[in-house]
């Protein structure tokens, strides 16, 4: 009987020792405070220092309305361009000038364009000054800008850019020779 009381005090003494070394260890600790004691998925977003701002300061700006691109040359940062009315662009096959205002030329645009055979007007959105057309095959914008000579009407293909395909061209001259009537 000696035996297995001795046998069961140095059990609860080693255990005794396990103990008091978690403890002191913080294995038992509770209450744990900040983010980690919240589920992964609650944490706030942790984003470093480097990506919160874009590299380059003058790396982000668009180039004017209306430029057509041309060889591959080191570009200056464009201005800023007006609230209501830009500069006029650089003449060419893919757009024109007419006077008035914004809204009068896109309520005339749109109804030339309903008069021209072969145009399908998908969607129109004055706020934007644009109309999703598609003409002889091809889909594309056809855009009315404010700019200081009165508006511009301008072909635009789904990047962005002047469209310069054949059915946008010819279908700028038909707008401009029936806007000029």
């Amino acid at each position: 009987m000696r035996q297995s009381v001795s046998t069961a005090r140095v059990l609860s003494y080693a255990l005794l020792a396990v103990a008091v070394a978690a403890g002191t260890t913080g294995c038992f600790k509770r209450g744990a405070k900040g983010d980690y004691a919240l589920a992964p998925e609650m944490r706030p977003l942790e984003v470093p220092p480097d990506l919160n701002l874009p590299a380059g300061a003058g790396s982000n700006q668009v180039p004017a309305l209306g430029a057509a691109p041309q060889q591959a040359a080191p570009m200056a940062p464009a201005a800023p361009a007006a609230p209501a009315a830009a500069a006029a662009p650089a003449a060419n096959n893919t757009g024109f000038i007419v006077p008035g205002s914004k809204d009068e030329a896109f309520t005339k645009v749109g109804t030339a364009l309903e008069g021209l055979e072969g145009v399908t007007i998908a969607t129109r959105a004055q706020l934007l000054g644009s109309y999703d057309v598609a003409y002889e095959g091809s889909n594309f914008l056809v855009r009315v800008v404010a700019v200081d000579a009165g508006a511009y009407i301008s072909a635009v293909d789904p990047r962005g850019l002047p469209a310069t395909a054949e059915a946008p061209v010819k279908l700028i001259a038909a707008l401009k020779a029936k806007l000029a009537q």
